[in-house]
């Protein structure tokens, strides 16, 4: 059985949902200090003025871990990722379809974000019917120890090259050349059930 160590994600990119369907199971880590600025709580998606990050406000403290990271519900953030969404994605060929479970995630209230993150992340891979088992890290594996390390393999500060991602139709491809590795939310909304098969054909 193949096994891999993954950082947590909010609606994570292409690129990690094609990693994952590489493996049986994937341990999700839970036990490292938090790092900023990284996948584990934000998307990048297309909207009509060009791409867009929705980050998720967190609560943090020096040396925290990742389990130990709470959400900040002082702004409406759900409410504007909601609505962002539905501005992005309300003609794509499978909003109609998605949107209610989607908006259902994004309304209830998580305390922690890896809560968060496997709800969402768990919903959006059986809509992809990515089949792999995820569950949490239960210590620290430093770096170079653990089974195929993804942890610090997608970063929004460092993007994958255009080259492995072939193009399919977004939403404002009238206005916007192909945005490779967006959110797997965007692969969905656009392809619906041919999204799968999209995912094999990423060249990681």
């Amino acid at each position: 059985m193949s096994v891999a160590l993954f950082s947590t994600a909010y609606l994570p990119p292409v690129a990690y949902v094609a990693a994952l369907m590489r493996y049986d199971e994937v341990l999700v880590e839970h036990k490292e200090t938090y790092p900023k600025q990284t996948y584990r709580n934000r998307a990048v998606i297309l909207t009509a003025g060009g791409t867009r990050s929705l980050a998720v406000p967190v609560v943090r403290h020096n040396h925290s871990r990742t389990d130990e990271v709470t959400i900040d519900y002082r702004s409406r953030w759900n409410t504007v990722h909601r609505r962002t969404l539905a501005a992005a994605y309300a003609a794509s060929p499978y909003w109609l379809y998605l949107h209610d479970e989607l908006d259902t995630l994004l309304d209830t209230r998580y305390d922690r974000l890896v809560d968060l993150n496997q709800a969402v992340t768990g919903w959006l891979l059986r809509k992809l019917k990515v089949p792999c088992r995820l569950s949490p890290t239960t210590g620290y594996q430093p770096g170079g120890t653990a089974p195929d390390d993804c942890r610090n393999r997608f970063s929004p500060k460092v993007p994958l090259p255009a080259e492995g991602f072939p193009p399919y139709c977004q939403v404002f491809a009238d206005r916007h050349p192909f945005v490779h590795n967006l959110s797997a939310l965007d692969l969905l909304m656009n392809l619906g059930p041919d999204a799968t098969g999209y995912l094999k054909t990423v060249r990681l």
